[in-house]
């Protein structure tokens, strides 16, 4: 049978909502060992973790807040399914970032490790949120747009973004914790561009 022919398959609701929770799941593990380590990321994730480290206030708090105000964008770019699984992905890896503190206490843990597994593990979870059509809001919504209505890269977009907030982190952090966390985020974009491949899935 002609593969053209054939019946275009779907995720059932219940796939959706058990692959987005394992995602988010994974996500706010790389998250939490991250944050043991005090390093950062891109995103609004990294945009989070450096006002939480400056201000006390719970990471998973303010990652929620500054995510809001993306999800009109996410609306405007990929209609109303991507922007409420997206706000669904961020709720609840703003919950399981807060809720796993102190389930999995981590006194000590090794910079580069945690920089490794964070790379991997969230990486991970973005895959699955991507699959899923979900995602963790924030810059990469505004470079969809830009993209599709400029022609602008998505990823340039990602990386100037990255880059001053990687700037703005040099002024508040450690330069070896800069270091480690821009080994992570690089961990973790090489993850997605090997793994990304839409082409690949079978069903949506």
């Amino acid at each position: 049978m002609d593969s053209d022919l054939r019946p275009e398959k779907h995720y059932t609701r219940f796939e959706d909502m058990q692959g987005l929770l394992l995602a988010s799941i994974q996500s706010a593990l790389g998250l939490h060992l991250l944050r043991a380590a005090g390093l950062m990321t891109g995103g609004t994730a990294g945009m989070a973790l450096l006002i939480s480290y400056a201000t006390g206030w719970a990471f998973g708090a303010v990652f929620f807040v500054i995510n809001l105000p993306f999800y009109w964008f996410a609306y405007r770019a990929r209609g109303t399914v991507f922007c409420i699984k997206s706000l669904a992905s961020v709720t609840m890896v703003s919950v399981l970032a807060e809720a796993v503190k102190p389930l999995l206490v981590i006194d000590h843990i090794n910079a580069a490790t945690a920089a490794v597994l964070f790379g991997v593990s969230t990486g991970v979870g973005l895959l699955g949120l991507f699959r899923h059509s979900g995602s963790l809001g924030g810059v990469s919504i505004i470079a969809l747009i830009l993209q599709d209505r400029y022609g602008f890269k998505a990823g340039w977009t990602q990386t100037i973004h990255d880059l001053v907030l990687f700037g703005v982190a040099l002024w508040l952090m450690p330069l070896d914790k800069v270091a480690w966390s821009l080994m992570g985020a690089v961990i973790l974009n090489l993850v997605i561009a090997f793994n990304h491949r839409r082409d690949w899935y079978i069903v949506t």
